[in-house]
């Protein structure tokens, strides 16, 4: 009978072939030896006065790293898995897939009355993992700002008879060649609402204090592309859509985007986020559920903003038009209620300017209810309010009113340390990989790595710091800073930064399109997720889902989790490097490249 240690250490090993076993005892003798061998010649050769202690301390941890390499190694073979094989492609059903969005399903579960069509990560049945293969058609990206006006067409999935329907102001699209599609641009359009607003100064956006719009069904993207140009940071948000989808379309043309509507659940921003929201022809029934579509309106939108709303001009004399004139009326006594004040009312275009003072809505009758303190705790796919929140924010800032400066310690913090990492980065990057990698189609003389690079999502945001010193070195990239649901929730400081970001729970899919971001970067993510119960396998899976062919991933974390993502990347085919930035500490990078598969 053995002993109770034995039976442990039998159910942790278990039965292995004799070649495993001998697997097991050389990488142990070699440990072994390793740990022997430096601790003899640190013995024999050197002395307490022939050695400085900063060299002894360091050669220290570094013994200490292979050693953890080696229990890694030791681990690794003994669950099995020592031959990590290669996983195998996924069907061409795939090629566009998007977790979380089965309606099936979703029925299946109970979800009804437009639920269904919610993103439920709770349904998502378990599947053989695989790898997800580009379309036959797929080309990499046009270099930016080109790629924001053209893209091939074989990268999106669009069907024939939503190219030809694409007639819409906000989803204008031209042939230029049978595979690339071009973009119209909607200055006038801008110009027009820029008017209203401001009269006289319709080229100004920002003289009424607006710097971020959240732009609700975006089309194609093409309001968010010019306001882009004026050096506004616009965010699309739409649902998750089969075919034509308006989130792949502007991420491919190099847009912010993420997919969410208006259906049950509040958007994944904090209260008080954008100065604009904007709905073009958007679709959205705003008089419905007891006006809790506005409201959620209102949560987003900072005191000062304002909402635009353009729908079919009164020329129609359709029943669409005629449900729009009831909407409206609706929507001037709720607006009332709710202390938003009219700024244009035309055939078209409607724009309402929230109010810029808290006690408003408590002093109205027939008024919304006001939230209850710490509502606002967290918003992160939560049940639609119907109550008004924000007012008693330390943000509750008029836009007008606002300083462009950011006061916070420790996002200052922050901004220094990754000023210095940005080029601690690219000094060590750059002569291994970067400067190797081949051109994009116009490019003439490329500068790595950004001449490749535009899509940029930090997957542990912290305070945003890697997007501000993007920006300081006047980059051509935007950052989707994702601020993990149970970190620290430094989101309403990236948003006030004029930043694009979303909070998210990474044991769950990301809310995007297959290949759509050209680099992930991700600063303790894996230490941080190592004390949930979320496999590191799909998380390594899901960023290959979201990165482009070509793309890269930078990963900065504890020896131990970075050694176990570079063997996880080698199952999905990455090309990976560990890299020790040598600053006397056990962080490490892990840089990846994600091939390029076709077949």
């Amino acid at each position: 009978m053995r002993s109770p240690w034995l039976n442990k250490l039998y159910s942790i090993v278990g039965p292995r072939p004799l070649r495993s076993w001998f697997m097991l005892c050389f990488i142990c003798i070699l440990a072994l030896i390793a740990i022997l061998g430096s601790t003899f010649s640190s013995n024999a050769f050197d002395s307490p006065t022939s050695r400085p202690l900063h060299d002894r301390f360091t050669n220290y941890r570094r013994q200490k790293e292979q050693v953890a390499v080696d229990y890694l190694e030791l681990k690794t073979l003994s669950s099995g898995a020592g031959r990590l094989e290669e996983l195998g492609l996924c069907g061409k059903e795939k090629e566009n897939y998007v977790p979380c969005y089965n309606v099936t399903e979703n029925l299946l579960a109970g979800f009804k009355d437009g639920e269904e069509f919610d993103r439920h990560c709770e349904v998502e049945r378990q599947e053989e993992q695989c790898i997800i293969r580009p379309p036959k058609d797929y080309k990499i990206p046009l270099r930016w700002p080109y790629g924001r006006d053209v893209i091939w067409s074989g990268n999106v999935k669009i069907s024939k008879d939503q190219f030809l329907s694409s007639g819409s102001m906000t989803k204008r699209l031209m042939l230029l060649e049978e595979n690339q599609i071009a973009f119209q641009s909607v200055e006038s359009y801008y110009s027009h609402i820029a008017d209203l607003i401001t009269p006289g100064n319709e080229s100004e956006f920002s003289r009424a204090g607006v710097r971020n719009v959240l732009d609700i069904n975006c089309g194609f993207g093409s309001f968010g592309a010019h306001l882009v140009s004026l050096n506004l940071m616009a965010v699309c948000i739409a649902a998750y859509e089969a075919t034509g989808s308006q989130v792949q379309l502007a991420l491919e043309r190099g847009l912010p985007a993420v997919i969410g509507d208006f259906i049950s659940q509040q958007l994944p921003f904090p209260p008080l986020s954008f100065d604009m929201v904007h709905c073009a022809q958007c679709g959205i029934v705003w008089d419905k559920k007891d006006g809790m579509f506005l409201i959620e309106v209102d949560r987003l939108l900072k005191p000062g903003g304002y909402f635009v709303l353009t729908s079919p001009a009164r020329s129609l004399e359709s029943s669409m038009y005629m449900k729009k004139g009831s909407m409206l009326i609706a929507l001037k006594e709720f607006t009332e209620n709710i202390c938003w004040e009219p700024l244009a009312q035309g055939d078209e275009t409607s724009i309402w300017q929230k109010t810029e003072h808290a006690d408003c809505v408590s002093s109205k009758q027939n008024a919304a209810p006001l939230c209850k303190e710490g509502h606002d705790a967290q918003s992160y796919y939560q049940p639609l309010a119907s109550c008004i929140s924000g007012t008693t924010s330390k943000r509750w800032i008029p836009i007008q009113n606002r300083s462009t400066r950011v006061q916070a310690d420790d996002f200052n913090e922050n901004l220094q340390f990754w000023r210095s990492a940005l080029k601690n980065y690219w000094s060590l990057l750059t002569p291994l990989i970067f400067s190797d990698h081949p051109k994009r189609p116009g490019d003439e003389d490329p500068l790595p790595p950004f001449n490749m690079i535009r899509n940029v999502m930090d997957m542990n945001a912290h305070y945003g710091g890697l997007n501000a010193a993007f920006l300081e070195e006047k980059k051509p990239v935007w950052v989707m800073n994702v601020v993990p649901v149970k970190a620290r929730n430094t989101l309403p400081l990236i948003i006030d930064q004029r930043f694009a970001g979303v909070l998210h729970d990474w044991c769950k899919p990301f809310p995007t399109y297959p290949r759509t971001y050209d680099m992930l970067h991700a600063n303790g993510l894996l230490s941080h997720l190592s004390s949930e119960s979320c496999s590191l396998m799909d998380l390594i899976l899901e960023m290959d889902r979201i990165l482009r062919p070509d793309g890269w991933v930078v990963l900065s974390d504890n020896l131990g989790a970075i050694e176990m993502a570079r063997m996880l990347a080698s199952q999905i085919r990455w090309e990976a490097r560990v890299i020790d930035p040598q600053n006397g500490s056990d962080q490490r990078l892990l840089v990846c490249q994600k091939p390029f598969v076709k077949k």
